[in-house]
C-alpha cells in the first residue's frame, strides 16, 4: 500500500483511510502511529475530525468520527498533527455558547485567535490538593436546603423521568447561583434537543445571567463521538475558572444518562462485547474519568448538579446504579407529585444527602430533618387507611400527623423566577433560616387553624398567615 509520508515536518503525519463503517474509521499509517486521543483530520477541506480510540496493530488505528462522515471514502488522505482535541479558556468565553470543538455557535462576534486552548483530556486533581472540609452549598430552594443539603464541590444527581421538571429546577439553580454567589455557571448539554438549548439560551439572556455563564452543547443529532466528548470539554473550561481564577463554579450537566448512552453507542460501533442490558463493558471507567474531575480543591470548587434520566423510572438500571455511587446527594423527582401540582416535584422521602449529619449541618437542623421525615413517612403509611375509610376513622394523634404532613408538603412548594411568565407568580428565594423556622412552626402546630391552601406556593411562613387571614 502506497502511503504519502511527510519527513520534513515531524509533527505532521499522513495516513490513509482503509475502512469506514458509520462513525468508525480505520486508518493506515506507514510509520509513527498516532497516540490514543490524537485528533486526525480528513475530507476534502479537512472538515471531518476523527479521534483515535485504539491502536489495532503496528500500522492501523481505529478512531471515532466527531463530525458526520458523509463523503468520506477509502483511500482518502488523513492528517495528524499529534494534537488532542482542545477548547478555548479565559475570561472571553463568558456569556458564549460552544460546540465540542470550542467553536462559538451563538452567532455573535468570533473569539480572538490568541486565546489559550487546553486539551480536553486532563487528570483529576490529586488527593493532596483536594479540600478536606465539608461545606454546604445553598440554593435558595426550601425543599433542597432543608431536607437535601448539597455539598460545595460535591455532585448531586437529579433523578426523574421525562417531563417532571428537571430542566426547570436546573435553570432556577443557575438563576440563584449567579444572583448571590457571584460564581460562574457552566451549562453542559449532552444529547440535548436543540429546542431546549435555544430556549435555555434565551431564558438566561432574559434573566440577565448570561454574562456569568458558559454554555456548551453536544446536540442529539450529532454523532455519538461528539456527545461522548462534550462533558470532558465543558469540564476543561470549568477547571480553568476553578484553578486559574480561583472561583466557585456551578456545573450543570443535562443529561448524564446521555453521556453513558453515547459511550454505549461508541462501544457498540467499536465492536466491544456488551455487558448487562446492552451497556458498554467500560461503563464504570468512562463515568469515573468524567466524575472524578469534579472536585473541591484548596483554590475553588466545581459543584455539579447532574440531571439523570432514569430509563423507565427503574432505579436498578446499571446507568442509574453507577451514577448513584458518585453522588453526595440525590434529588428524586416524582411524577405523582407533579400530577398533584406540587412543584418542585421532589420526592422528599426518596431524596437524600450525605451532608445531613449533625457534624456538618448542626444539631437543630439535623433533628428537624428527622422529625420532618418521620411525619411524612407516617402520613405515607396512613394514606391507605384514609383512602379506604376516610379521615374520620383516624385517631386524634394520627389526624394531627396528617395535618402537619399536608401543610409541610405545601410549604415545600415554591414559585420560581424562571417560570414567572407561565405561572404569573413572582419568584421567591428563601434563606435557610426562614425555611427551618417555617418547618419548626408547622411541626409545633402553630398553624393548625390556617387552611392548607395558604401554604401553597409561598416563600416564608409569614405569607401563609397573611393568606390565611
Amino acid at each position: 500500500m502506497e502511503i504519502v509520508s511527510n519527513h520534513k515536518n515531524n509533527s505532521r503525519n499522513f495516513g490513509k483511510v482503509i475502512s469506514v463503517r458509520g462513525s468508525v474509521v480505520d486508518v493506515w499509517f506507514e510509520n509513527n502511529l498516532p497516540p490514543i486521543y490524537t485528533l486526525l483530520h480528513t475530507g476534502k477541506d479537512k472538515e471531518i475530525s476523527i479521534e483515535v480510540l485504539t491502536q489495532l496493530e503496528a500500522h492501523r488505528i481505529r478512531g471515532i468520527a466527531l463530525t458526520p462522515t458523509q463523503g468520506l471514502a477509502r483511500g482518502m488522505m488523513v492528517e495528524s498533527e499529534e494534537k488532542q482535541l482542545t477548547v478555548p479558556v479565559g475570561k472571553e468565553i463568558m456569556g458564549r455558547m460552544f460546540d465540542v470543538f470550542g467553536n462559538t455557535i451563538d452567532l455573535e462576534k468570533p473569539l480572538s485567535t490568541e486565546l489559550e486552548r487546553r486539551n480536553i483530556h486532563q487528570s483529576p486533581p490529586p488527593l493532596a490538593k483536594r479540600s478536606t472540609k465539608s461545606e454546604i452549598f445553598l440554593t435558595g430552594i426550601k425543599a433542597i436546603d432543608v431536607l437535601i443539603p448539597l455539598e460545595r464541590g460535591g455532585k448531586t444527581g437529579l433523578f426523574g423521568g421525562a417531563g417532571v421538571g428537571k430542566t426547570v429546577l436546573l435553570t432556577e439553580m443557575i438563576h440563584n447561583m449567579v444572583g448571590h454567589n457571584k460564581g460562574v455557571s457552566m451549562f453542559c448539554g449532552i444529547g440535548e434537543r436543540c429546542r431546549e438549548g435555544h430556549e435555555l439560551y434565551h431564558d438566561m439572556k432574559k434573566a440577565g445571567v448570561l454574562e456569568n455563564m458558559v454554555m456548551m452543547f453536544g446536540q442529539m443529532n450529532e454523532p455519538p463521538g461528539a456527545r461522548f466528548r462534550v462533558g470532558h470539554a465543558a469540564l476543561t473550561m470549568a477547571e480553568y475558572f476553578r484553578d486559574d481564577e480561583q472561583r466557585d463554579v456551578l456545573l450543570l450537566i443535562d443529561n448524564i444518562f446521555r453521556f453513558i448512552q453515547a459511550g454505549m453507542e461508541v462501544s457498540g460501533l467499536m465492536g466491544q462485547m456488551p455487558s448487562r442490558l446492552g451497556y458498554q463493558p467500560t461503563l464504570e471507567t468512562e463515568l469515573s474519568k468524567l466524575e472524578e474531575r469534579i472536585a473541591n480543591t484548596n483554590d475553588g470548587a466545581i459543584t455539579s448538579i447532574q440531571a439523570v434520566y432514569v430509563p423507565a423510572d427503574d432505579l436498578t438500571d446499571p446507568a442509574a446504579v453507577h451514577t448513584f455511587s458518585h453522588l453526595s446527594a440525590s434529588i428524586v423527582l416524582s411524577r405523582k407529585k407533579a400530577s398533584e401540582g406540587l412543584y418542585p416535584a421532589i420526592d422528599l422521602l426518596h431524596s437524600n444527602s450525605k451532608m445531613a449529619t449533625p457534624g456538618i449541618i448542626g444539631e437543630r437542623h439535623y433533628k428537624l430533618i428527622q422529625e420532618i421525615r418521620q411525619t411524612l413517612a407516617q402520613y405515607e403509611e396512613l394514606k391507605d387507611i384514609i383512602a379506604m375509610l376516610g379521615m374520620e376513622q383516624l385517631s386524634v394523634g394520627d389526624r394531627n400527623v396528617v395535618n402537619r404532613a399536608r401543610r409541610l408538603e405545601r410549604f415545600f412548594t415554591q414559585p420560581f423566577f424562571t417560570t414567572e411568565q407561565f405561572s404569573d407568580m413572582k419568584g421567591k428565594e428563601v434563606s435557610l433560616d426562614d425555611a427551618l423556622n417555617g418547618c419548626e412552626r408547622i411541626l409545633s402546630d402553630e398553624f393548625k387553624d390556617v387552611p392548607e391552601s395558604a401554604f401553597f406556593m409561598i416563600g416564608t411562613i409569614d405569607e401563609a398567615k397573611r393568606k390565611g387571614d
